[in-house]
């Protein structure tokens, strides 16, 4: 299965989970990654670790739908939803789901928000 590319279905099928551990970007050391390690970015400077920590300021809200990765517009849409009401994000797409990375103190208004993308964004 190669997921979903129409943006209306998308929408229609979003189901955001918010997961209850916090979470931390932190520069990895290439020996190994401890448990709770969500995903390791490789960029020219170094590995970036992004995991579960007691400490973290990021809540992570990951997508039910199943995204194709040639989908048009479904980040566009979420990040500028998220944007308008002032929410930053980060964002890491997979083969089968989206993830968000929100500022912790706001999670429970970003779920509301990418459960609802069309709606207004000013609060």
């Amino acid at each position: 299965m190669t997921g979903e590319r129409d943006l209306a279905a998308l929408i229609a099928q979003l189901q955001p989970r918010l997961y209850p551990a916090r979470y931390e970007f932190a520069v990895a050391a290439s020996e190994g990654f401890a448990a709770g390690t969500f995903a390791v970015i490789a960029e020219e400077e170094g590995l970036t670790r992004v995991a579960e920590s007691p400490t973290g300021e990021w809540a992570r809200i990951s997508l039910g739908v199943h995204s194709s990765l040639e989908a048009v517009g479904l980040t566009a849409l979420l990040s500028s939803r998220l944007a308008d009401l002032g929410i930053s994000a980060n964002v890491i797409a997979a083969f089968h789901h989206d993830h968000f990375f929100v500022p912790w103190e706001r999670k429970d208004e970003a779920v509301e928000a990418l459960s609802h993308p069309q709606e207004s964004g000013t609060p």
